[in-house]
């Protein structure tokens, strides 16, 4: 693969992720486990698209598969889709 399909990159894009979570508090449950993670500086969530999509912006490199395991740990998935 290549640094960018595999990390989220620091700056102004992000990485774009589905999710199988449906409910605001859901998706609030989400933002707030990856708000802990060590370099995420925000998460914007999108209501209006289904599936449900939120966008990760971090001050570091993340690997997708750090936050892929962060979100899995509370009972959701997040799928990357694609770099903004």
């Amino acid at each position: 693969m290549s640094l960018l399909t595999d990390n989220v990159i620091p700056g102004d894009h992000g990485k774009i992720f589905g999710t199988n979570a449906k409910e605001d508090s859901e998706l609030t449950a989400i933002k707030e486990s990856l708000l802990k993670m060590d370099g995420v500086t925000e998460v914007h969530i999108n209501n209006a698209v289904f599936p449900r999509e939120f966008t990760v912006l971090t001050n570091k490199v993340i690997s997708v598969e750090e936050i892929e395991r962060q979100v899995k740990s509370i009972g959701f998935h997040a799928i990357p889709k694609q770099v903004i």
